[in-house]
């Protein structure tokens, strides 16, 4: 290892340290020790310092203990004579900034409050671009995609490229690799976030380009996303520095790129990252370390070609990615999902205040011809800029394997995989679509032809094991849509009936889902027509048709077997495979019940229930859901003591479906034991609660569950269950 980087490492570390202690100091003196300290709305403290040293920053104070740890982290300098070069003190130095870096950045959030924009999205017309810290919010719903393989990885960018076009080529491509960018540092005041905005790129969690600082400290906000999802998806507890790294070089696929003259306080930022097994590539000539010692291939790379810089990036990650070829004239991947078309770049639009519907219809073999695509109606050359068309997408599939069950599975794709398109965006789903198409697309020769080659093309790809032929027909004739509409509306209901009428005791073979032991290894959801997956992705359907496509995948069939308790819903086939893929982790489980050993919960969940024995209820919160619960913790909380693939007595993760499926918590009184949640969840499954309630016999239920508009502490929710009368008053002991 270079005797120059050591050098500029450790010399980094002492300026970052000693900078961020004279700010501490002025600011001490100035708010005292107990001024507040955090990143907002998540429940991670400073979590660079929360996870690795188990120190939970909360004020002033106790960021003056993290900052002591780091001056006791700084080696000597590198001497000229007599230098080991060994990588040891090289990973303290890194650490040390580190930790010095995350208080710089929460001070910062006290004293310019108004620095970063709270939530997902950019605002560049009014100057809030930096997004700082994704609060847990946002960990929740991005981490998923982590779990679930849709998101690769991360490129975390530091500096600017020599210009805008170079910037924007270089997102592009992680964009179509679905890898996240997370942005920070400037070169000689330009920024690489400033860059893409300058050429009308889209910048945001969103399109999965996040502008987290214009300065190099922001690198903390990528690290600690990464030790945030360690805990809160992989059970890692806070303090247990060894395992979080390890977990993260194993599971978290991510990588720097350095764009710029590499100072010192640069040097010091990447040698920080090889701590987690991120190592650094950069387009200048710069010291190098090469030899493997904690990143899976080289540490350091320098002088890689902006043309090669994405290539060389996955490579020394070992990070395989897969760039989606479709034929149509635009980019394609997951990170164009999120892309918004807005007014100013409108070119045409279907739907929204006019009808666009979606069908998917299994065929007989000799009835379709395979990439048959047929436009019934207006093209792209007979459209004016301005224009509201509607649009009937009717999808028709032929296969040996194909069943008319699958159809939905394959309906409910279209939505992302038209998102991937970019500058396509599409809204809803079913008969309430809305697709819009930005100028740029259309400029490059994107028609309507195009939607049904992306269907044709994606199906192939993702459900070849099932299907052997996909033609398309879209409409945009509205007396050819309204009849398409009113044909799908019929096999909608159809579809629906079969669904709501299956039931667990009359279905013999469940299903697995262990897609999130990727991140918490002794989960294990097992999936039933009657308990959707915790995540709100999968249900018994989806669960059926994903083991057809993918035998060897993570959805494979459960014979349920005995049944071992009918009222609480545990089966000894469950048990066996829950025991055999949780390591033996967990050995049983109830699938009805909160109270007596409830199903294991991962980071993944929509929903957490917890038990409120003052009120002889339940309570449940959505992850949406920021603020405070009646059992004293947010839903960032409750998933962070919940998350890891435990079996918690008194919480459960579920779906926000299972709320309205008829075995919700049935061992323990079922849906009358809702007593509290958010009225925004209430209000989206308003439809399903009226059902419900008259079901259960309490047709007013919906109004007597309380939310947070009425009470947010126990006893003032149990005042109002008294006063309106809600069953679970009046039911036994939900604990006996």
């Amino acid at each position: 290892m270079s005797k120059l980087v050591a050098f500029a490492a450790i010399q980094g570390a002492y300026e970052i340290v000693t900078r961020v202690e004279g700010i501490y100091e002025k600011a001490l003196e100035k708010y005292g020790p107990e001024q507040k300290l955090a990143f907002p709305n998540t429940a991670y403290y400073l979590p660079i310092i929360y996870s690795l040293l188990g120190i939970p920053v909360t004020d002033m104070a106790t960021a003056g203990k993290a900052l002591k740890v780091a001056r006791k982290l700084l080696p000597a300098h590198v001497q000229n004579f007599n230098h080991l070069p060994y990588l040891g003190p090289l990973l303290d130095a890194g650490m040390a900034a580190l930790f010095a870096e995350e208080v710089l950045e929460a001070i910062r959030y006290f004293e310019q409050p108004d620095f970063y924009t709270l939530g997902e999205e950019c605002d560049p017309a009014s100057g809030k671009i930096w997004l700082g810290a994704a609060d847990d919010t946002i960990l929740r719903k991005r981490g998923v995609e982590f779990v679930d393989g849709s998101a690769p990885g991360f490129a975390a960018i530091v500096g600017a490229a020599p210009n805008a076009e170079i910037a924007k080529e270089i997102a592009e491509e992680y964009q179509r690799r679905s890898l996240y960018v997370f942005m920070a540092g400037n070169r000689m005041g330009t920024t690489f976030t400033e860059q893409l905005i300058e050429v009308g790129v889209q910048v945001g969690w969103n399109t999965r380009l996040v502008p987290f600082s214009p300065d190099i400290s922001g690198a903390v906000f990528a690290l600690g996303f990464a030790n945030r999802a360690a805990m809160a998806f992989g059970g890692v507890k806070p303090g247990d520095y060894k395992k979080n790294l390890l977990y993260n070089k194993d599971r978290v696929f991510a990588f720097v790129n350095a764009f710029g003259e590499v100072n010192a306080e640069w040097a010091a930022n990447a040698a920080g990252c090889v701590n987690w097994g991120f190592p650094t590539i950069a387009d200048t000539d710069i010291p190098e370390i090469l030899p493997t010692g904690v990143c899976t291939y080289e540490h350091v790379v320098g002088n890689i070609p902006h043309s090669e810089m994405v290539q060389k990036s996955v490579e020394v990650r070992g990070l395989k990615t897969i760039v989606t070829k479709v034929d149509i004239p635009l980019s394609y991947g997951a990170a164009f999902e999120g892309e918004r078309v807005r007014k100013d770049d409108l070119f045409v639009e279907f739907g929204g205040k006019k009808q666009a519907t979606e069908l998917v219809e299994m065929a007989e073999m000799d009835e379709i011809e395979d990439n048959k695509i047929v436009v019934i109606g207006k093209e792209m050359d007979d459209v004016k800029k301005g224009d509201k068309l509607d649009l009937g997408i009717y999808v028709q599939v032929a296969g040996r394997k194909f069943q008319p069950d699958f159809e939905p599975i394959l309906e409910r794709q279209i939505h992302h995989l038209i998102n991937y398109a970019q500058g396509v965006m599409h809204i809803g789903q079913r008969d309430i679509s809305w697709i819009r198409l930005g100028q740029p697309a259309v400029e490059k020769g994107f028609k309507v032809r195009h939607i049904g080659q992306i269907l044709h093309d994606m199906f192939h790809k993702e459900f070849g094991s099932i299907l052997d032929k996909v033609q398309v027909t879209l409409y945009t004739d509205p007396k050819d849509v309204k009849a398409f509409t009113e044909k799908a509306r019929a096999m909608y209901k159809a579809r629906d009936s079969r669904v709501e009428n299956m039931t667990d005791e009359n279905e013999e073979i469940f299903y697995s889902c262990t897609l999130c032991q990727s991140f918490a290894p002794s989960h294990v959801c097992v999936v039933s027509p009657e308990r959707t997956g915790l995540c709100g992705a999968y249900n018994w359907m989806d669960c059926k048709a994903s083991f057809e496509i993918n035998p060897t995948g993570p959805n494979q069939p459960i014979e349920k077997g005995e049944c071992l308790d009918p009222k609480l819903g545990m089966w000894k086939g469950c048990n066996d495979f829950v025991a055999k893929a949780s390591r033996g982790k967990i050995s049983q489980y109830n699938f009805y019940s909160i109270v007596y050993e409830p199903m294991t919960t991962c980071g993944c969940c929509e929903c957490i229930a917890a038990l409120l024995p003052g009120c002889n209820g339940v309570m449940t919160v959505h992850r949406d859901y920021t603020g405070e619960t009646p059992c004293g913790m947010k839903f960032t909380t409750l998933a962070g003591v919940m998350g890891g693939g435990q079996s918690s007595p008194g919480f459960v993760g579920h779906s926000k479906y299972n709320i309205i499926q008829r075995k919700y918590i049935a061992g323990d009184g079922g849906i009358k034991r809702m007593v509290w949640m958010p009225k925004s969840l209430k209000e989206e499954l308003r439809e399903g609660l009226l059902r419900r309630g008259e079901e259960v016999g309490v047709p007013d239920l919906i109004d007597k569950i309380c939310d947070e508009t009425i009470a947010i502490d126990e006893a003032s929710v149990y005042e109002y269950l008294q006063k309106v009368g809600h069953p679970a008053v009046e039911m036994d002991p939900i604990v006996g």
